[in-house]
């Protein structure tokens, strides 16, 4: 991106969000990835709005590449190529890092510290384990000492200073603002370019209106590293990220506030969207957001949700033991509350997807099995994600466990969320992977797939969006070994792009393998989906489409609190009774 005028000089900034390896040690990569990354947007609006401000000069001109890597093939030698032509230098930074990314962020760094190029690294790893633990780690140590940078905090009001230092070939081994949280109100915002959003599924775009979380949730490390004061977005500075995008070409909005509902500027942000999307030509505009399970009970919230066309909303419900709830400091979540809230969003339009962590300390495969199946018939969910509870770094869990001297994996990309990595107090690594993996299998069936469209039927309409979201959801994570929310559209595998210490494979055997899982894999989906599409037209004809009914969409009154679950184990009513 470059200014009108024509300077004598460029600086080149390279922004790279990573990827992460499979359990092969391939990248995991994708020609349409589904989820965009909120890092590169926040990186570029700031870096953009510096080069518009002249901060190396009129002579100077900022130039800024964005790369996701989920769906980009990074190559270091032609990175290195467009620094070195780069008249006035530059740098290359690697955003938004998690801990399972951290282990390839460091592979993409390493040869470009070699051919002498400035890397920087930053993102919630470095942030999560500088909040919560009391030494340097020695995976950031080592970053450090094959000279990467290491940005600790956010960026908002920072970025001058990193820019002038790589400028002048001075990066310091570390920017530390962790304890220093910036206002994002009226400041530039997050920028997606078409040229990164076009290779996501649908077009989808992405910026964060607020910041914080005021709940406690012991496996979270959003409110270590942002805080548990909520920081907003003004609803000039959201309409402007809208725009922005509508411009560039895209009408597909990710709203990433880990919880949307507890932005204090919730409703004058509705209020906004909802104007726009009232506009000649904005028909298709939508969004999608995060909520936590009591956001039914602020008054107009989830019918705004609906004007303002918000058609996907995740849902932090995390368990439906209370014992387990109450273990994670997750006191917010009420169990009864949970059906009256789908319901509410169904009657709105949002499709609902919820987040089911599976790990807790009363959990076995038994339990696990039992509560899946409560969920079936009394909550009307349609996406049911699940997640191994994992220790993060920047997590109060992680901490406990890092004093104690617990055993952890010390493989930071197993840190996915998808593989088992500490032990359990009551199952065995092989039990605990078991359980994971029949959640997937005992909620994904055919038949309950039906009644997720049925219940559709009933109250709108099946959408061409659920029966792909149902169809992929277990292909996914049994057919392409990956967590959907890390998946897309035809997996891209190179053969050189494997993970360090790991052998370059032949090519015959590589290419007959890739092709042949590229093909089996992919058929399977399609069927599954075309047969999703004949069910729905079987569904949509019927008699019964408008007169089907069952327990998990039927409204419950307020007061009762008599889930099959809770009232049927002793320590789930004695943790109600807390």
């Amino acid at each position: 991106m470059s200014s009108s005028r024509i300077h004598h000089k460029r600086f080149e900034i390279v922004l790279i969000k990573p990827s992460h390896y499979d359990d092969d040690g391939y990248v995991i990569q994708w020609m349409r990835s589904l989820i965009p990354s909120n890092t590169l947007g926040v990186l570029f609006g700031l870096v953009a709005d510096a080069g518009a401000r002249n901060v190396l000069g009129p002579e100077i001109d900022i130039h800024i590449t964005s790369i996701d890597e989920t769906n980009t093939r990074i190559n270091p030698a032609c990175l290195i190529q467009k620094i070195r032509s780069a008249t006035a230098g530059g740098f290359v930074g690697i955003v938004g890092v998690q801990s399972n990314q951290f282990p390839r962020a460091v592979d993409i760094a390493r040869p470009l510290r070699q051919a002498g190029i400035q890397v920087m690294i930053g993102g919630f790893h470095a942030s999560g384990c500088l909040a919560m633990l009391p030494g340097m780690p020695s995976e950031l140590q080592e970053a450090m000492d094959i000279g990467v940078s290491l940005f600790v905090g956010e960026a908002e009001g920072r970025i001058d200073e990193i820019i002038i230092d790589a400028a002048g070939k001075r990066l310091k081994p570390m920017y530390n603002y962790i304890k220093d949280l910036p206002s994002i109100e009226n400041g530039p915002v997050p920028f997606v370019p078409k040229a990164v959003f076009r290779r996501t599924y649908g077009g989808l775009s992405s910026f964060d209106a607020g910041r914080g979380c005021p709940f406690q949730c012991s496996f979270c490390t959003i409110i270590n590293v942002q805080g548990r004061k909520s920081r907003t977005r003004s609803p000039d500075d959201i309409e402007r990220a809208i725009r922005m995008g509508l411009a560039e070409g895209t009408d597909e909005f990710f709203i990433t506030d880990d919880d949307f509902a507890r932005n204090s500027n919730w409703e004058s942000i509705l209020d906004r969207l909802i104007r726009i999307r009232n506009e000649p030509g904005n028909d298709n505009i939508n969004y999608t957001i995060q909520v936590d399970t009591q956001c039914h009970r602020i008054p107009n919230f989830i019918e705004k949700l609906g004007r303002a066309h918000v058609i996907n909303v995740f849902i932090g419900l995390e368990n439906i033991n209370p014992a387990n709830l109450l273990a994670a400091k997750k006191r917010q979540n009420k169990i009864a509350d949970y059906r009256d809230l789908l319901l509410a969003c169904k009657r709105n339009g949002l499709l609902t997807w919820a987040g089911y962590i599976i790990g807790f300390p009363g959990d076995t495969p038994e339990s696990v099995i039992r509560d899946i199946e409560v969920i079936k018939r009394e909550l009307p969910i349609d996406i049911l994600e699940f997640f191994v509870l994992t220790p993060l770094p920047g997590s109060e869990d992680h901490q406990k466990l890092h004093a104690a001297n617990v055993a952890m994996d010390a493989d930071l990309n197993k840190y996915d969320l998808n593989h088992v990595v500490t032990d359990h107090p009551k199952m065995s690594k092989s039990d605990w992977e078991d359980a994971y993996r029949l959640a997937w299998e005992t909620y994904y069936t055919p038949q309950h797939c039906e009644t997720v469209m049925r219940r559709a039927g009933k109250i709108g309409a099946i959408s061409d969006w659920l029966i792909m979201l149902l169809a992929y959801f277990p292909h996914c994570w049994k057919f392409e070994g990956v967590h959907p929310l890390e998946g897309g559209v035809l997996r891209r595998k190179y053969r050189r792009d494997r993970r360090a210490g790991l052998p370059v494979e032949p090519a015959l055997a590589f290419y007959v393998r890739y092709f042949g899982s590229l093909l089996r894999t992919n058929v399977r989906l399609v069927w599954t989906i075309l047969r999703y599409r004949r069910l729905r037209r079987h569904i949509m004809n019927g008699p019964s489409v408008n007169s089907y009914i069952d327990e998990a969409i039927t409204l419950v009154s307020e007061k009762q609190e008599n889930l099959e679950l809770p009232s049927g184990i002793p320590v789930a009513r004695s943790a109600i009774s807390q």
